[in-house]
């Protein structure tokens, strides 16, 4: 099974495809400095087999690699963050 997740800019969305077909998606907005992760979700026939796991993982990785900070809106990319504290140095700090 090979599984690739690449950021399909022009639909403002990491994508995970297995074996080239579209497992999966988490769509993003583009603010300044800022993502904001706004839905994930993975396909009925591709769930249970970490894939949206796999493709947070990397979009949270780009937004590292490319200096953005992290608006988790999407109940799952915060939970994804709660479990996995390497990544909550991303965190956009909420206006005071």
């Amino acid at each position: 099974m090979a599984v690739d997740v690449v950021d399909n800019v022009e639909r403002s969305r990491f994508e995970v495809h297995v074996d080239g077909k579209l497992a999966g998606l988490a769509d993003y907005r583009l603010r300044g400095s800022t993502i904001a992760f706004t839905h994930t979700e993975v396909a009925a026939d591709f769930e249970g087999q970490g894939l949206a796991g796999t493709m947070v993982r990397h979009a949270l990785d780009a937004s590292r690699d490319t200096g953005l900070r992290v608006v988790p809106l999407c109940s799952y990319v915060a939970s994804y963050i709660e479990r996995h504290p390497e990544y909550q140095d991303l965190l956009e700090a909420a206006p005071e």
